[in-house]
């Protein structure tokens, strides 16, 4: 099965503020901008993968996100993060007919092809999946199959709604960075832990933190 991946990505200068412990105002919105970078060329760079979309209204992440080959689309309809996923995932559907499309975060940076290959593939077995956070309280991958709406229900405690909604919870080893988003400086260490993407280890870099 192919996959249409929905990206959902926060104007730049309003991303990541939890991250204000380890990188100030000047310099979150290129580490928010890095992160989704290097998620977007992992996530096109996965064999089952179609292709990849960002909802977005912020021009500079729209400008460089497109450059890497993902389509964009606004974000509308202005109600909030699941809003405008249900309805790019609904503009998805109606241009390319019936297909299979998940939701992935804007921030795995450590995210690597075979991985997400191995989550996608494991939720082709069911009518509508996801894959919980390393902090297992949140999600960060929701996947729903042709004939399913996606039904999305991020922010916090979206594990518990998604398993409430219906979707089954994949339980897989081995892929950890599909797990791992960044909201916090020791989030971000956890990443670099992993293996950033050279965008991330470019800003980590400016920040001072070492890749691991």
């Amino acid at each position: 099965m192919q996959w249409t991946l929905v990206v959902p990505l926060k104007p730049l200068d309003r991303a990541k503020s939890r991250l204000s412990d380890t990188a100030g105002d000047g310099l979150r919105p290129g580490l928010a901008l890095a992160f989704a970078q290097d998620t977007v060329a992992a996530a096109l760079a996965c064999p089952a993968v179609r292709d990849v979309v960002v909802v977005t209204d912020d021009a500079r992440a729209g400008r460089e996100l497109g450059a890497l080959g993902a389509g964009i689309v606004p974000d509308e309809p202005g109600g909030g993060l699941n809003a405008a996923l249900a309805h790019a995932a609904a503009v998805v559907r109606a241009s390319r007919r019936a297909g299979a499309v998940a939701a992935l975060n804007a921030d795995l940076p450590a995210l690597r092809p075979p991985e997400l290959a191995r989550a996608l593939d494991t939720a082709a077995a069911f009518p509508r999946a996801f894959l919980a956070d390393t902090a297992a309280i949140g999600t960060t991958l929701l996947a729903a199959s042709p004939d399913r709406e996606l039904r999305p229900s991020f922010g916090p405690d979206s594990r518990s709604r998604h398993r409430a909604s219906g979707a089954v919870e994949l339980c897989l080893d081995g892929v950890d960075s599909v797990r791992q988003d960044v909201d916090t400086g020791d989030d971000l260490r956890a990443a670099l832990a992993l293996g950033v993407g050279p965008h991330t280890a470019a800003a980590a870099a400016r920040l001072l933190i070492p890749e691991q």
